[in-house]
This record gives structure tokens, C-alpha cells and sequence, in this order.
């Protein structure tokens, strides 16, 4: 196993894990809030929600030179795919926090200091039980960059032992 592989792919198990954590952090963040009814922006907490998208990092500081063009559609399509590969290599997952812009969740309470002038309190737009559902998939993904993470270690330990 190249060193550059087996760094590769620890680097994927540790983006996997970063994102895994700022999943489980937004969950939490969400859970926390799901009866705040009043925030410093004014209104209900906004439940914050959590995208992934793939990471691509340069391979190289210096850019490969593409080769020249032969004419060919095949060739000179297999040669771009080349140097597209050499320029950039997958880095791993990023994840990016926003907030939802959904409607809040009225319960009618008069006696609420944040009740409207009907007597409805909007509550954030958060859902404990699906907050919760998220955290179990966000731990087991978390766990599962955890054993590829150390597959990886044991693997390199093994071919160290040759």
C-alpha cells in the first residue's frame, strides 16, 4: 500500500467523522432549542439543518500541463480525463449548516408571555422524535468512520510487519 494511499484514506475517514460531528452538534443545537420561543433575531429558534457535499482538494500545488489535443475524440477524451484526475483528487465530505426557513409551529396558550394577540405561541419548527431519529443515523455513520478509520491504521500496521 502506497504511504499516499493510506494517508488518503485516513483523510477521508477524519473528513467523514468532522462532518458526522457538525451533524450530530446541529441535532443537538436543534434539540436544545425546540421550546424557544423567542431568540435575539425575534421569533422562534429556526431549526438548523445539516447538507453534505464531496470535498475536492488539488493534488498538486503546481498544475499539470494538459496534453496537447491529437484530434482524435477518444484519445484527446481520455487524455482531458487525465489531466482532470491529476489536478484534483477527492478529499472527502464537507458539511454545511443552514437554517430552515419554515413556518413555526402555533399551540394555542394565552397565558404564554410570547402569545400572539389570538392567544397562539409559535413554537420553532423542531420535531424531537425525527431530531432524535437523526442523531441515532448521525452516531452510527460517526461509528462507521470510526472502523474504517482503523481498518485503515491496522492495514498499514500489517504491511509495516513485511
Amino acid at each position: 500500500m502506497p504511504v499516499k494511499s493510506l494517508f488518503s484514506s485516513l483523510e477521508l475517514s477524519a473528513s467523514g467523522l468532522t462532518a458526522n460531528r457538525r451533524w450530530m452538534d446541529a441535532i443537538a443545537e436543534n434539540l436544545a432549542n425546540a421550546q424557544t420561543t423567542r431568540t435575539a433575531e425575534g421569533g422562534p429558534y429556526q431549526r438548523k439543518s445539516v447538507t453534505f457535499s464531496e470535498a475536492i482538494k488539488l493534488a498538486s500545488r503546481r498544475r499539470p500541463q494538459p496534453e496537447p489535443l491529437t484530434g482524435d475524440l477518444k484519445a484527446d477524451r481520455q487524455a482531458l480525463d487525465r489531466t482532470r484526475r491529476q489536478r484534483a483528487a477527492l478529499k472527502g465530505v464537507e458539511a454545511g449548516v443552514s437554517q430552515e426557513a419554515s413556518e413555526p409551529r402555533l399551540v394555542y396558550d394565552p397565558q404564554h408571555p410570547d402569545a400572539n394577540a389570538e392567544g397562539y405561541v409559535a413554537y420553532p419548527n423542531v420535531e424531537v422524535v425525527k431530531e432524535m431519529v437523526d442523531m441515532i443515523t448521525a452516531s452510527r455513520a460517526y461509528e462507521a468512520n470510526v472502523t474504517a478509520l482503523n481498518t485503515a491504521k491496522t492495514m498499514a500496521k500489517k504491511a509495516l510487519e513485511i
